[in-house]
């Protein structure tokens, strides 16, 4: 956390407790290459391949990749070439064949990834910009979604922000059943514990947030973290019930109140489910058209291990489908 907080740029997904709640079988580390003045970190998962003396490095859920005290553009090219060497020098000892993290969409990275290579465009997340007025957000909304919004108000819904256990059961019961409506994999299920455990960190500021209908009864969530002058909805859900009436729309317009009183600049939305430019990407358009771009890194340090991997997988190394590394392809639940 000292080589975090020395940090230029971060997130509370860099964060030494975001990662211990991993719910995957991983060894969470930071690689650090330091020569005093400068450093260069990239927090990872170290996994091991299933029936082989063999690892990968993935992230955690969010956007996290490298950071540094110093602007990636303002590094030396030496320093860098340095990282890569002292990098590669560590996976080969750890016999690491990829490693794969999402880059950060508020951060210039790409100046040290690309010393690797395989650098990809993932798409676009959906930002509402917080140093503007209230009233010009407003205005940019679809002339639709305001409507709805003022009529959730009319029929009684309202926001506000929770703290007590009962509240973080209503909303872990909340976003478990959307996932499950949704045939989500296990990886994004998560126990009570896991979002107690983010609110009461101290590492970064997690708030929780319910929307209420007129009866006081919590009919959606969210949980938003604060890290930097950037608020993450980190994850969000809606009684299935309720769906219809899409309460979360008057609560994502609430948490905007709320972040400028905490002195946020952004409101980062996220994209579409993988990624995509799908409904759940346009719904969020609705709210504001900045957006940022997504890329992800996916890099193959032992190649010939990574063909071995294939092979015995018998995957098609051309396969076109959006995931890395292809040899875990088979495990995925979609």
């Amino acid at each position: 956390m000292n080589y975090v907080y020395r940090a230029k740029d971060f997130d509370f997904y860099h964060t030494w407790t975001y990662h211990m709640l991993d719910p995957d079988d991983a060894q969470a580390f930071l690689f650090v290459y330091d020569d005093t003045d400068t450093f260069i970190a990239i927090p990872l998962l170290k996994r091991a391949i299933p029936e082989t003396t063999l690892f990968d490095c993935s992230c955690v859920y969010g956007y996290s990749g490298p950071i540094s005290n110093v602007c990636f553009s303002e590094i030396s090219g030496e320093f860098m070439a340095n990282f890569k060497r002292a990098f590669m020098g560590y996976l080969r000892k750890e016999k690491i064949v990829t490693v794969f993290s999402r880059l950060h969409p508020f951060f210039y990275q790409t100046p040290l990834i690309t010393e690797f290579s395989n650098v990809f465009d993932n798409g676009k997340v959906v930002v509402i910009d917080l140093k503007t007025s209230i009233e010009n957000q407003r205005a940019s909304y679809n002339s639709r979604m305001l409507r709805k919004i003022k009529q959730l108000r009319k029929l009684g819904y309202y926001v506000k922000e929770s703290e007590t256990s009962a509240d973080v059961e209503n909303f872990a019961a909340i976003y478990n059943s959307n996932m499950l409506r949704l045939n989500a994999s296990l990886s994004y299920f998560f126990n009570v514990k896991y979002f107690q455990s983010l609110l009461n960190s101290t590492e970064f500021d997690a708030r929780l947030f319910l929307v209420y209908n007129k009866n006081n009864y919590p009919v959606s969530g969210a949980l938003i973290v604060c890290t930097n002058k950037i608020m993450q909805a980190h994850l969000l859900g809606t009684r299935t019930e309720y769906l219809s009436d899409s309460p979360a729309k008057l609560l994502i317009d609430e948490v905007t109140v709320f972040g400028r009183e905490l002195g946020m600049s952004y409101y980062n939305l996220g994209s579409g489910l993988g990624f995509k430019e799908d409904s759940l990407f346009r719904w969020k358009r609705n709210f504001s058209s900045l957006t940022l771009n997504y890329k992800s890194w996916r890099f193959v340090a032992d190649q010939v291990q990574y063909d071995a991997l294939m092979c015995e997988k018998n995957i098609d190394r051309n396969l076109d489908v959006d995931f890395f590394p292809l040899y875990r392809l088979e495990t995925k639940n979609i």
